[in-house]
């Protein structure tokens, strides 16, 4: 992991050919922007007498690395389904085509394993007439895999099929192995641009605004909570508990309340939380269905798996090496129905779980357009020979990031931040637990 920020996009070489966009500004490639803008961080710059971190903007070069006619691109989406995968890849297709005339594009089906032939997963021609309306569906066309591959093996396939350019669209681990086939291919020589697409659905790749889908996810997450506040106040002492994906940042869940702004109470995996004792959850509960005859809670997948550590040490890792959570939700309906027994009080509880539906539904038109956007400049950054970056958006402008700066570490709720203290002003829940 990269102890310091290093903004600088590595290239293949020098760019010889003539873009073939024809309108518009082309930008240039000493255009940067100031990482930070608070008038402090200037001041800080100054002081130092050191230039301020910038970053490289995307879009459209004068000149490219690749000779359009010569050009074979790729395709490979990795993890969780997230939603607006395909119109990330409708539009790098069309940009590919249209605007620059590459007629060899190719998708690599079930992830990282469309690399390996091993798994027999034939690569699928990718044209504008295949992937015409591919954008009104959710998933993606070329499905997808956990896990990582053997890099060697991979970059042979690339290097087999003539493959100049491999788009990877993933999070964390996909935007990895993306790195690591870049230093793969670095190492043999070969002119090959890595250019990843964050699609992360909890939101967490480091100097990355916002991940493509992600508003979609917490807006159908916003959608299930007006039916969940509905049962907790149909039923005497009502208690909804809804889990919404979230493994290390509870980014989705926190700006699914605040959306909705019905939730009572709000457990994200960045503040801890106590089940018991006088200012714990339970006791918190409790008093609110004393006064307000209902609860509706929204918890992040990752909340609370502290309080559940001698399940965990059992769970063992998912394909992608990440450990397996315990049911948060599950464990909240039994603690909740145990105390409640205990003193007496009725409780009406029921727990929902639309994890799954709100990552494979197709992107809402905001999303849609900032899938657009991204996959536009994904493909401008290839033709120029850009590689080992990833592609986002920082202070309102599309950038070119290194991979190494956007997996240096996981993005996360500040409990300090604006965030969470819109999510506290919202629900009315304690700023702590202790």
């Amino acid at each position: 992991m990269p102890t310091r920020i290093n903004f600088n996009v590595e290239t293949l070489g020098k760019c010889k050919y003539d873009s073939p966009v024809k309108k518009g500004d082309f930008t240039g490639d000493s255009d940067r922007i100031l990482y930070e803008i608070s008038l402090e961080s200037f001041q800080r710059a100054k002081t130092r007498k050191s230039d301020p971190l910038t970053m490289e903007v995307a879009g459209p070069r004068r000149e490219i690395f690749f000779d359009p006619n010569k050009t074979r691109a790729g395709f490979v989406t990795c993890g969780g389904l997230c939603p607006g995968i395909n119109d990330v890849i409708r539009g790098a297709v069309m940009t590919l085509w249209y605007v620059y005339g590459v007629r060899e594009i190719y998708g690599f089906r079930y992830g990282y394993q469309g690399l390996v032939p091993c798994y027999f997963h034939d690569p699928l021609r990718l044209t504008p007439q295949m992937v015409e309306d591919i954008h009104k569906e959710g998933g993606s066309v070329l499905s997808s895999s956990r896990g990582p591959q053997d890099p060697k093996v991979m970059v042979n396939t690339l290097e087999r099929m003539g493959i100049n350019i491999l788009f990877t669209i993933g999070g964390d681990g996909t935007q990895r192995g993306s790195l690591a086939l870049h230093e793969e291919a670095k190492r043999r020589g070969l002119k090959i641009a890595m250019v990843g697409v964050p699609k992360t659905i909890d939101n967490d790749l480091c100097f990355i605004e916002k991940s493509f889908g992600f508003e979609t996810a917490f807006s159908a997450g916003a959608d299930a909570l007006k039916g969940a506040h509905e049962e907790a106040v149909g039923a005497p002492n009502g208690i909804v508990i809804v889990k919404l994906m979230g493994r290390q940042s509870g980014f989705i869940a926190a700006n699914a309340a605040i959306a909705l702004n019905d939730v009572n109470i709000v457990l994200v995996p960045e503040v801890p939380f106590k089940l018991e004792g006088e200012k714990g959850l339970l006791a918190h509960i409790e008093k609110r269905l004393r006064t307000r005859r209902h609860a509706l809670l929204l918890v992040a997948e990752g909340a609370g798996q502290e309080l559940m550590e001698s399940e965990a040490k059992k769970a063992g890792k998912d394909a992608s090496g990440n450990v397996k959570l315990i049911d948060i939700g599950r464990f909240l309906v039994d603690s909740f129905d145990t105390h409640f027994k205990k003193i007496g009080l009725e409780a009406n509880i029921k727990y929902i779980d639309p994890s799954y539906i709100i990552r494979s539904v197709p992107a809402n038109p905001t999303d849609s357009v900032y899938c657009l956007q991204l996959a536009q400049n994904a493909v401008h950054a290839a033709m120029a020979g850009r590689t080992g970056m990833v592609v986002g958006q920082w202070n309102n402008t599309f950038v070119n990031i290194p991979i190494a700066m956007a997996t240096m570490k996981r993005n996360t709720i500040d409990p300090d931040g604006q965030l969470w203290r819109n999510v506290l002003e919202s629900t009315g829940q304690p700023a702590n637990w202790e």
